[in-house]
């Protein structure tokens, strides 16, 4: 095991960055460049040689990235990307609630078993850290608000499930073997780059075309987090004193906002009277609805010293902007 001093700084660290390609991963991917880490992208590989999110990086960031393809089904392929890596960031996963009724085995498959094999590879490599990520998915329909840690775990979709299960594997490398882990756990991250099947952008990307915005339930709550703020928690968590190992982090601003809140904000925005047209093909199965989703952020403002920083309106607005920049249509279903 390496030696578990304080860090403090990421300038120089070699670290993987699992599911670099995504949204959150291709932002977290800018934050540790702009931090002088020395990045590897861990992608899934295809025959096409896709980069992602990660393309739409400056050419200049992404000639500084070390590109490593694979599967985190397989765990050759795992080990051999996180060898010579000091840290690892884990954010690979399948995450489409939808999908995951469909394909329940894929989910398990990479979501858990592939969890495994990072967690194995970071034990046998030594790592420094690994930083784990979760999801406020795993507490389904809140039974207490706000949320804190000690909420009970509900899988209220195979995908919730398939989370509940790689964070217990996280916790049990810790107790076990002494792997030095931290679980992030951000509640609805948004921003440029989010596939166009959540929620914002689907409301941010009908909104620019028409006054009507076909929606399924517009009563559920969330926690609606930009993506710079949670990418500064997990620059956060990366850094934080030793004493952190071990340790579950819950990224949140502590406010609730329902669907139709975002509806009516970002018809401010756009200066337009936005109508909903409620369609029965975008809600939920009727036991996995999650209705309530609201963040106790308290361990990240004490531990990590991190706190929120963009309102939840100036977010709405650099997502308009982003949207009107790109040619995205609006899915016929989408998720929060």
């Amino acid at each position: 095991m390496a030696d578990k001093s304080t860090m403090g700084t990421l300038d120089g660290t070699h670290v993987l960055v699992t599911g670099a390609g995504g949204f959150i991963g291709s932002h977290l991917v800018e934050g540790l460049l702009a931090q002088g880490a020395r990045v590897r992208a861990f992608l899934r590989y295809d025959s096409q040689n896709r980069l992602g999110h990660l393309g739409e990086l400056s050419a200049q960031q992404r000639a500084t990235i070390e590109i490593c393809r694979g599967d985190l089904k397989d765990p050759e392929a795992v080990r051999s990307a996180v060898r010579g890596c000091e840290m690892v960031f884990h954010l690979g996963a399948l995450i489409a609630i939808p999908f995951s009724y469909q394909n329940p085995t894929d989910y398990v498959q990479t979501n858990i078993v592939g969890t495994m094999h990072v967690l194995n590879a970071c034990r046998d490599i030594g790592v420094r850290r690994l930083v784990h990520t979760s999801t406020s998915e795993v507490y389904g329909s809140a039974q207490q608000i706000p949320i804190t840690l000690d909420h009970p775990r509900r899988g209220q979709s195979p995908y919730a499930a398939s989370k509940i299960a790689a964070d217990a594997l996280v916790e049990s490398y810790y107790r076990s073997f002494d792997l030095p882990t931290v679980t992030v756990r951000p509640f609805n991250t948004y921003g440029p780059r989010q596939s166009p099947r959540a929620v914002i952008p689907t409301i941010v990307s009908q909104a620019l075309s028409s006054d009507a915005i076909h929606l399924g339930s517009t009563t559920p709550t969330r926690d609606f987090l930009y993506v710079t703020d949670t990418v500064a928690g997990f620059l956060a968590a990366a850094i934080a004193p030793d004493a952190i190992y071990g340790t579950e982090v819950q990224l949140g601003t502590g406010t609730e906002t329902s669907i139709q809140d975002v509806v009516d904000a970002t018809g401010e925005l756009l200066g337009k009277s936005l109508r909903v047209i409620t369609e029965e093909n975008r809600v939920r199965p009727e036991h996995s609805e999650v209705d309530r989703l609201l963040c106790d952020p308290t361990v990240a403002h004490t531990r990590l010293d991190w706190r929120h920083a963009t309102s939840l309106r100036d977010g709405l607005a650099r997502v308009i902007d982003w949207m009107r920049s790109t040619s995205i249509d609006a899915p016929q279903e989408y998720v929060v």
